[in-house]
This record gives C-alpha cells, sequence and structure tokens, in this order.
C-alpha cells in the first residue's frame, strides 16, 4: 500500500461497520439477562440500527388482558439500545418518550425496529416503532443517546 493511501475506517468501510455491529450486537445480547428473561430477540442489526422481536406471554398480560405497557417500553428500549450501540462504542440512554397506539395482545409477537434519525458529536437520536405480526403500529418510542467511554466489544487491533 502507498504510504500516502487513505486508511478505511469502519466509518468508510461497509463491511467493516456491519460487522462491528453484528459484534457489537451479539457481545450486548449475550450480557443482557433482561432482555433474553423477556424473550427477546435481536432479528437484525446494522450500524444505526436494530430489529427485535418479543412474543406476548401470558404473563406479561395487564388487568385488561393486553400486554402490559411497561414490556412494550421495554422492547422498544431494548432495539434502541441495540442500535444506539452498534458503532461498537459505549452509549447509554439519555431520555426517552414512549406512545401507545394499540395494545399488544396474548400471542403477538412484537417487533421493534429502531432507525438512527442523527448522530452528532456524543449524541444521538433513535426512532422506534413497535408493531405486531399483522403490521400493526402498537408504539411509537423515541430515544436520545449519549455515548460514553469504551467500546462494546473489544477489537482486535
Amino acid at each position: 500500500m502507498h504510504k500516502d493511501a487513505p486508511v478505511l475506517s469502519a466509518a468508510h468501510d461497509p463491511a467493516q461497520a456491519q460487522a462491528l455491529a453484528q459484534a457489537a450486537g451479539d457481545a450486548m445480547y449475550s450480557r443482557d439477562r433482561a432482555t433474553q428473561a423477556m424473550g427477546m430477540l435481536l432479528a437484525e442489526i446494522r450500524p444505526g440500527y436494530a430489529r427485535m422481536t418479543m412474543p406476548v406471554r401470558d404473563d406479561m398480560l395487564n388487568g385488561h388482558q393486553t400486554c402490559h405497557g411497561g414490556f412494550i417500553f421495554a422492547l422498544a428500549d431494548s432495539a434502541f439500545a441495540f442500535a444506539c450501540n452498534s458503532h461498537n462504542q459505549n452509549t447509554v440512554g439519555a431520555g426517552c418518550t414512549i406512545e401507545y397506539l394499540a395494545p399488544g395482545r396474548h400471542h403477538d409477537l412484537l417487533t421493534a425496529e429502531a432507525v438512527e434519525q442523527a448522530l452528532a458529536g456524543k449524541s444521538g437520536i433513535y426512532d422506534v416503532k413497535v408493531s405486531n405480526q399483522d403490521g400493526r403500529i402498537i408504539a411509537l418510542f423515541r430515544g436520545k443517546s449519549h455515548r460514553v467511554s469504551g467500546e462494546v466489544a473489544p477489537q482486535q487491533g
């Protein structure tokens, strides 16, 4: 390689960025006992994006026999966490809002799709759509992230 040739970082190499996102997702999921306990699965991860699923079990139903909002929130929050950590930089939630639009029902398979909307400095904004298996929107979540020190998955270098 020529000494003046640019060195591509993960930000400039899509394959490397995807490999980092997958490594970060795998590392986070292996340590995330809460997400695992609720039956959530990481269905897809890419830089700035995560899609997670969660079946609505009978122990997730509230007094109206619909999915408790806390479980819907947890699914959206987990997808948000995976999306904002997909750049392999330790990132935490700084705040969020959620709007519940329809109930989750027993045996629904809920899907949360988190998409990075903006990333500037240490802050990011992510939108998460939670829908059921029929595509009905259950909730909309917006999260603000803050990057802290360290990497999610140590890189070999």
